[in-house]
């Protein structure tokens, strides 16, 4: 039998064989989400940097209101990625040396899923704004639209589904060692 994961109190049949500590793992799961972190934060901050020179090129001028206002949408909302991307190391500074590491890998968990859920808008909305310059609002729309629908199956309903196929195995697996076992006494 495993032991009770102490940020999300989901048992971790894992950490038995990993033979680490509750400490431990909650080292371990801050030191991959960090990794994660960088992974994600160098491409959203050189997307942020690309779209804040934007204005500054000569077509720049010839947007029309809409691909104004979604080029500032997405801006914004690169810039909300960075921030929460980086919120963690804020977290982590001000939570040092407290004693608070479940609270701390739990919050880094939440940025950076809501910093990812940004990110997928930033992307959408980019291939949004450059398919309707190029090719025409419809065109963008359809573009953007799909990236967005690729965005959401591959970062958050295929996600959901391994995570109840894996629930679906452990409770199987739990059901076909109480079988084995017998009934309790």
């Amino acid at each position: 039998m495993g032991t009770v994961d102490p940020v999300n109190g989901v048992e971790d049949a894992y950490a038995a064989l990993r033979n680490e500590t509750p400490t431990e793992r909650l080292d371990r799961n801050w030191v991959e989400l960090l990794q994660e972190l960088r992974v994600v934060q160098t491409g959203v901050q050189l997307l942020a940097g690309f779209l804040m020179t934007l204005p500054f090129q000569s077509r720049f001028e010839e947007l029309d209101t809409f691909q104004r206002s979604v080029y500032v949408a997405v801006l914004m909302l690169a810039v909300i990625a960075i921030v929460l991307f980086v919120a963690p190391v804020g977290y982590h500074r001000a939570l040092f040396r407290r004693r608070s590491k479940a609270r701390l890998v739990e919050a880094g968990t939440r940025f950076a899923k809501a910093g990812l859920a940004a990110v997928g808008v930033v992307v959408a909305g980019g291939v949004l704004l450059v398919v309707d310059v190029v090719g025409g609002r419809l065109a963008g729309a359809v573009a953007g639209g799909g990236v967005a629908l690729l965005v959401a199956l591959c970062w958050w309903l295929l996600p959901v589904l391994a995570v109840r196929a894996a629930e679906a195995e452990r409770a199987g697996g739990a059901e076909r060692a109480g079988e084995r076992t017998g009934p309790a006494r």
